[in-house]
């Protein structure tokens, strides 16, 4: 297993007492390229001319930049593994792993040697990695940070995030990326923990973070069936149109699970891409109204604590049904979600859009009883 860190850049010491920032490998910092987890892309990418806007930001607050970080390939999983560099080290849960595809930035600050991971969240990717190494997580209401100077996977989900180790340096970062930024007022009322969706998760899981939940409604959200195989169409469609061009071109080695879903994404028809994104359409309404009232929605972050490291040859698939499940909501519709480190997983709260500063004093306040990761 790796060190979370791009062995192309070496690090730097930071002053004390100034946050450290641990830079995802598809955002760019200035005069350092941008390899989006692939030794293809590395080889050709030039230095970037200036910071992404969501580093320009963090370093106008006051963050230092110690380094990039690994990523699984072009951020197009959620495993944590990568089949050029190898499986970033889980420091949380020793021999696990680490949950992709911010991986490296997650790794980074679960050790210590950062306070700030940045990354970015498609479908789950700083959520999941979130859960695997007991952190905290922002993935912020889809349209209020800049994705200037990010290279895209699935531009109608992606966003920039933060991981930490605790609420107040989240909260930091967060008034940092969302200061200029219109915030919505109407207070969080009622939880919603929907039982078809935590039946997602494993028992272990759903036993651990039921104290959290326990004054929660427990509705069934069956109206949501169907929104998974739609959100992955509609993210296997703009990945194959962001990248498909390079890939004819240059012909680039893929890891299996990687390399099967771009293959998946080629064959995506015009007629099932729309239809996918006309249930999406129908998905994101349902799901704003359901939240216009204040309702937070509240779900396990990953339906299983971080799987064991094996070889390659040995390596089962993570679940990325189960875990898609829980993780599209928020990614269809745009909204914000924190994640709560609690035992060997998370809690994922997920308010109506705008609600990132009160989602993030309602995880502070009410469900910040997290244990000590145990792995």
């Amino acid at each position: 297993m790796i060190d979370p860190f791009v062995d192309w850049l070496p690090l730097r010491s930071a002053p004390q007492g100034v946050p450290r920032l641990a830079v995802k490998d598809v955002i760019d910092v200035a005069g350092l390229p941008t390899g989006c987890g692939h030794p293809d892309k590395l080889a050709t990418a030039r230095p970037a001319a200036r910071d992404a806007e969501c580093v320009q930001l963090l370093r106008e607050a006051g963050a230092f930049v110690v380094g990039k970080t690994h990523t699984d390939e072009l951020a197009y999983s959620l495993g944590g593994t990568n089949a050029h560099y190898g499986a970033v080290a889980n420091p949380a849960a020793p021999g696990r792993l680490t949950g992709g595809s911010s991986s490296g930035s997650a790794a980074a600050v679960a050790a210590g040697r950062a306070d700030l991971g940045l990354g970015t969240d498609t479908a789950g990717s700083i959520r999941v990695p979130a859960a695997y190494c007991g952190l905290w997580s922002l993935r912020p209401t889809h349209a209020r940070v800049s994705r200037s100077g990010i290279a895209p996977l699935a531009p109608s989900f992606d966003v920039p995030g933060l991981l930490t180790r605790d609420a107040e340096t989240l909260a930091w970062g967060a008034r940092a990326l969302l200061a200029d930024t219109p915030s919505a007022t109407r207070p969080l009322g009622r939880t919603l923990a929907p039982a078809n969706l935590w039946a997602q998760a494993e028992d272990a899981i759903r036993e651990t973070l039921a104290p959290l939940v326990r004054s929660a409604d427990h509705d069934d959200l069956s109206a949501f069936e169907g929104a998974r195989e739609a959100f992955s169409t509609v993210q296997g469609a703009e990945a194959w149109a962001v990248h498909g061009p390079w890939i004819r071109s240059h012909r680039p080695t893929f890891g299996p699970g990687v390399g099967a879903r771009l293959a998946a994404a080629a064959r995506i028809t015009a007629e099932a891409q729309a239809h996918a994104r006309a249930a999406l359409a129908t998905h994101r309404d349902r799901l704003h109204r359901l939240l216009a009232d204040g309702t937070v929605l509240a779900l396990p972050a990953a339906p299983g604590a971080a799987p064991a490291f094996a070889p390659p040859e040995l390596r089962g698939a993570p679940p990325r049904t189960a875990t898609l499940a829980l993780t599209c909501l928020a990614s269809l519709a745009g909204l914000p979600a924190v994640t709560v480190p609690h035992g060997p997983g998370g809690l994922c709260l997920i308010a109506g859009p705008g609600h990132d500063e009160a989602l993030l004093a309602l995880a502070a306040t009410t469900f910040d009883r997290s244990a000590a990761h145990t792995g």
